[in-house]
């Protein structure tokens, strides 16, 4: 677009015009008009050019102004060990914000369910307390194949003189009553893991709602309006 001058400096002396389109000039060429560029290259030469040097593409250029001083430096492209080094920089950065609003989400939900110490506590006891009506019902279990299995040895003890006579079905009974003994063993030894397991998150749930609820109550409420 023409520069337009002011109404009243449109019967400016011919000289003073000259002079504010060569002021226009020369705001329009930009930072850059007059830059030197200066680069070291691969064999130590110093090099200068008026635009960027290709010698240098891989070095440090400086760009500098007329009066001398440094406009700025030019780094090198990044090789392909720097930008594997900075994709990796950005995927770690990109994962721990991933968690951290992971871990706000889950605070928040928290909070939510558990507003109080005693809301938490009931929850805590509920939850041991379907596990260990399931460890309770496995023991009861456990002790009728411990009775069968007493019952099933006094039989063979009737085949004492000669136990290779002795009924195959009973063997049969005896084996799988071993088997059955062993699987319920397994069965309340993962209960009671389970309930190690609640015992632990709830300790840890409830470290982080103290610090959620001291947090809650140091806030101070909204005003009414």
């Amino acid at each position: 677009m023409p520069l337009r001058t002011p109404s009243h400096h449109r019967s400016l002396h011919p000289c003073r015009a000259a002079w504010v389109w060569l002021v226009a000039g020369c705001l329009l060429a930009g930072p850059a008009a007059g830059s030197i560029y200066t680069c070291v290259d691969a064999s130590g030469r110093r090099l200068s050019s008026d635009r960027p040097i290709p010698e240098c593409r891989d070095r440090v250029q400086h760009e500098i102004g007329p009066s001398g001083t440094v406009r700025r430096v030019i780094a090198p492209p990044p090789t392909p060990e720097e930008q594997e080094r900075a994709a990796a920089q950005q995927r770690a950065a990109a994962e721990a914000a991933a968690r951290e609003a992971a871990q706000r989400r889950h605070e928040s939900l928290l909070l939510a369910r558990y507003p109080d110490e005693a809301s938490h506590q009931r929850a805590r006891a509920e939850a041991l307390a379907r596990v260990q009506a399931v460890i309770d019902s496995a023991q009861q279990h456990a002790q009728a194949l411990e009775q069968e299995r007493q019952r099933l040895d006094e039989e063979m003890a009737s085949q004492r003189k000669d136990p290779a006579k002795a009924p195959p079905a009973l063997k049969q009974r005896l084996a799988a009553n071993a088997q059955q003994r062993q699987l319920q063993a397994q069965f309340i030894a993962d209960q009671e893991r389970e309930k190690a397991r609640i015992e632990a998150r709830f300790d840890a749930e409830r470290d982080t709602l103290r610090r959620l609820w001291a947090g809650a109550s140091a806030t101070p409420s909204a005003a009414p309006r």
